[in-house]
């Protein structure tokens, strides 16, 4: 029999001829320096390799053991195999974790985009960006706070402090207080030496105090040193966890205890066109403020410096720091105002105590109570957040809240109702307020619901992706990316099977 070929077994619209068609096409020098010696002409190569771990992610195949097992019994991936030997699940587990890490799949990746792009797949108008929390490759009850760290840093630097005074009255040897534990260790092991003595263990035999002295100081510098290791992997952080020390804990919207419980994960941020993913990025940010300009920086560097023209997010992104980044990026930032919903009700727009509706001024720079009173400036400052921003804040005050009979209305303040605010944020919010509530800005937000919010929907219920499998930040982008990827090869595929190649707006339908 002369040998069969197994591709004459596939159809043609079967999704293996799409990953051959899109992977071929990329460049793989990358990949390959990772390897000192690269395989033999009768093992699987690395482009071989990342096909079958794509075609893996496509089909749900995320285990080692199943991606070999189906590597022997699946025609598909013995089509990609070209008869070559059946790799192992151990190669399978390397290749991921030592070939595929950090630039090489990012590289990867951003290769199929950047073809996405010339196929008229994407194009650079228009970008939603999303965010979730997944939950981390790590133990549950394994958490560790700073604020209890820093409680019980301090309750042993106390007794630190009394022991040494103890040992001074002891041993007739000054030991200032604050010297270092490991000086104090040192000091008293050459006590030991002097005096002879020899340390006993187990039962029946009675310590010295000098031995019972030197043990207590072992364990607090074992103790010392264990707390001085978690300040380094807090990395300005509140918590992680001591399975996987790159995860925080954050609060999911679904938990195994249905109770808000706080969970080890990741923020993962995705942005999206044409129903494609574009960018992805890791965070241990709990919040989404401060992820959008690392993701829209790494986006830059993928896709060779080439930018979207705007950016459309919902209100989790909303700060003065992303208005004015966007701002001198020269994109256009569609971004939904925290109040927007609810300076749409009866009772926001009728509540004239609010700062948002009293009336400003602003030749004199002061607002307008509703009992004709008026809040002046005081003073001016510097509000740094925790990426270093700097914004300029004034602060107003009311002098005559004392003697108004309103006050009850308008503050529950002891003295005179004080308000501060940004100028500039609330500029910036009301163009941005203004765009979103455009023509093109209600098109952008319906795409933004569809593309950004309708990946996570496929990625968590069709691909079951709501749980990192591997531990460690780079690990964890590495699985990232490789379900983007497979994500958006079967994007590609279903929209040419539909003939909706080149849809990348989806428009309003009229009644």
């Amino acid at each position: 029999m002369l040998p069969m070929d197994i591709g004459e077994m596939i159809e043609t619209e079967e999704s293996v001829n799409t990953v051959l068609k899109l992977t071929e096409r990329l460049d793989y020098n990358l990949l390959n320096a990772s390897y000192e010696r690269l395989p033999s002409a009768r093992e699987s190569s690395p482009k071989q390799m990342f096909q079958l771990v794509i075609l893996g992610y496509m089909e749900d195949t995320y285990s080692t053991r199943k991606l070999e097992s189906a590597s022997r019994y699946d025609i598909r991936f013995m089509y990609i195999l070209q008869g070559k030997p059946v790799p192992d699940h151990n190669r399978f587990w390397s290749f991921i974790k030592h070939r595929l890490q950090g630039e090489v799949i990012e590289n990867l990746f951003y290769q199929l985009v950047n073809y996405l792009l010339e196929a008229g797949e994407i194009d650079l108008a228009n970008l939603f960006v999303d965010g979730t929390k997944i939950e981390a490759c790590a133990n549950r009850y394994t958490f560790v706070w700073k604020k209890s760290t820093n409680k019980y840093e301090a309750r042993l630097d106390q007794k630190m402090a009394d022991l040494q005074s103890e040992l001074t009255a002891r041993y007739q040897e000054e030991i200032p207080t604050g010297t270092p534990l490991d000086t104090c260790y040192d000091i008293l092991m050459g006590q030991a030496t002097a005096q002879n003595i020899s340390f006993v263990h187990g039962r029946g035999k009675r310590k010295t105090q000098l031995q019972r002295d030197i043990e207590t100081l072992e364990s607090y510098l074992q103790r010392k040193q264990k707390y001085e290791g978690y300040n380094a992997t807090f990395a300005g952080r509140n918590s992680f966890s001591k399975t996987d020390p790159d995860a925080t804990f954050m609060r999911m919207k679904d938990d195994h205890m249905m109770n808000g419980q706080l969970k080890p994960g990741y923020n993962l941020q995705f942005g999206t066109s044409g129903e494609y993913i574009v960018g992805a990025d890791i965070s241990s940010e709990r919040s989404d403020k401060q992820t959008l300009i690392p993701l829209l920086d790494r986006m830059e560097k993928g896709m060779d410096g080439k930018r979207f023209e705007t950016v459309t997010t919902d209100a989790g992104y909303e700060s003065e720091e992303n208005y004015k980044a966007l701002e001198s990026r020269g994109q256009a930032a569609f971004i939904k105002p925290q109040n927007y919903e609810k300076s749409k009700t009866r009772k926001y727009k009728t509540n004239a105590y609010l700062r948002e509706n009293m009336p400003y001024d602003q030749d004199t720079d002061t607002y307008t109570c509703p009992a004709g009173s008026l809040f002046e400036p005081i003073y001016t400052t510097i509000r740094k957040s925790t990426s270093g921003f700097e914004s300029t804040i004034t602060a107003y005050e009311c002098k005559e809240c004392s003697t108004c009979p309103q006050k009850k209305h308008c503050t529950r303040a002891k003295g005179n109702r004080k308000i501060t605010v940004s100028k500039d944020f609330i500029t910036l919010r009301e163009q941005s307020r203004e765009r979103i509530t455009s023509e093109k800005g209600i098109v952008l937000r319906l795409n933004r619901s569809i593309q950004a919010e309708g990946v996570f929907g496929v990625l968590k219920e069709d691909y079951g992706f709501r749980r990192f499998t591997r531990r460690g930040k780079i690990n964890v982008f590495t699985e990232t990316l490789l379900y983007a990827f497979a994500f958006n090869i079967n994007k590609f595929h279903n929209k040419k099977k539909r003939k909706h190649e080149g849809v990348i707006l989806h428009l309003p339908k009229s009644a």
